[in-house]
């Protein structure tokens, strides 16, 4: 833990970054709960669930060939600073929402706000491994994925005690003074335009990321090897699971937060125990550690009270996939197209998440046990061990 405490005190600017990461992670995660408690409360059926679920993901699907050159494009600090905003201003929007007949007002804010939110990440990943050097990319990769374990945990945990007493648009409005205290810290970040004086059109950039990729095809690899941890999107499956079994037991809003706290006190610790264990070697082991913990929770879902160690067992291993993984796409890509790969990167994760909540939401309607959903969901994982144990033997990764 030492090692990344050295890191954000020697540099500032990843320091900010870091520090407005765990604003509006939490922020995010805070008016998620909210969202899918109203939609609940609105008694919205499983389609808008698995709909509103999936919403969150397409904005990275569709705008990811745009945002790439964008990001390659433009100075970051005045992307950053207006994403915030918009994020900001579409999350006090959600204060409308008062039924279903605003159902299309409810997905167009969901889409905005995850569009600029994608646009946001993309910039900021692109943004470190221009400051910071390998090693440090590394660990900073690491650093992130704590941040967002410790901003979902207390996002998710705090949002459903929050909403339980204050209600739902006052936890919209504390989200939204979130952000601009997150939009308050960007104006410290000092960094010059690392942008090069390249006169290209958006087009001909198109098409040299996508050339890029395809000449490249360990890119391309690693890209649907770091989606398959989008699998985890475990959004519908938790709502459904708060709605449909564990709802005699307690609120909606205290179901969901406390079975994602669960998850996210794993996502958090994880991380600092097992870095210095992975390696490109045996990351297809983590892959079936991952899937295997899924399972467990599958097997445990039966009572509330020992889902939480079934959802304790199935985030362990997720940080460190995502993190290692990431940091193996950075270290195998030219930093010319940093911005490109990473928004496509983005498009095939969410593409992955997106059509998860989607399969949830038809198995379950088709009349599939919650436990069996989650168990297919696992055995994934084992797909994508035998994935990378293949391409590792054809090709040479950096790492």
């Amino acid at each position: 833990m030492q090692k990344y405490i050295l890191l954000l005190k020697k540099d500032r600017n990843f320091r900010i970054i870091s520090i407005v990461q765990l604003i509006c992670y939490f922020a995010a995660w805070f008016s998620h709960t909210g969202i899918f408690t109203l939609l609940i409360k609105l008694n919205a059926p499983i389609w808008v669930i698995t709909i509103s679920a999936a919403m969150a993901f397409l904005p990275g699907i569709i705008l990811a060939p745009f945002s790439g050159i964008l990001i390659d494009k433009f100075s970051p600090k005045p992307m950053l600073l207006t994403m915030t905003l918009v994020e900001a201003i579409s999350v006090l929007m959600l204060l409308f929402i008062d039924s279903l007949s605003l159902l299309w007002l409810l997905l167009t804010l969901i889409f905005i706000r995850m569009g600029v939110g994608t646009i946001y990440f993309q910039a900021e990943m692109s943004l470190l491994p221009k400051i910071l050097n390998e090693n440090e990319l590394k660990l900073a990769n690491e650093i992130h994925s704590i941040i967002w374990a410790v901003a979902y945990s207390a996002g998710m945990g705090l949002a459903g005690i929050f909403i339980h007493f204050f209600g739902i648009k006052m936890a919209f409005l504390f989200d939204f003074c979130l952000y601009l205290v997150g939009f308050y810290f960007l104006f410290g970040l000092k960094v010059p335009s690392l942008v090069k004086n390249a006169p290209q059109k958006a087009i001909t950039m198109l098409k040299e990321g996508l050339n890029y990729i395809k000449k490249h095809r360990l890119i391309l690899h690693l890209l649907v090897l770091h989606a398959f941890v989008g699998i985890t999107a475990y959004d519908a499956l938790i709502a459904l699971l708060a709605d449909y079994k564990y709802a005699h037991l307690l609120s909606v809003s205290l179901v969901i937060g406390l079975t994602n706290a669960s998850r996210a006190v794993a996502l958090m610790i994880a991380p600092a125990i097992l870095s210095r264990f992975i390696t490109k070697e045996n990351l297809s082991y983590f892959y079936v550690f991952q899937g295997l913990g899924i399972i467990i929770w599958a097997i445990l879902q039966f009572n509330f009270y020992s889902g939480f160690i079934g959802m304790f067992c199935a985030g362990f291993f997720t940080s460190t996939l995502w993190s290692f993984t990431y940091t193996l796409i950075l270290q195998n890509c030219d930093e010319k197209f940093y911005g490109r790969v990473i928004a496509y990167n983005d498009m095939i994760f969410l593409a992955f998440s997106t059509l998860t909540s989607l399969f949830i939401g038809f198995l379950f309607k088709n009349g599939i046990a919650l436990w069996a959903i989650t168990a297919l969901m696992g055995v994934a994982f084992f797909i994508g061990a035998f994935y990378y144990h293949k391409i590792s033997k054809i090709y040479d990764i950096k790492g």
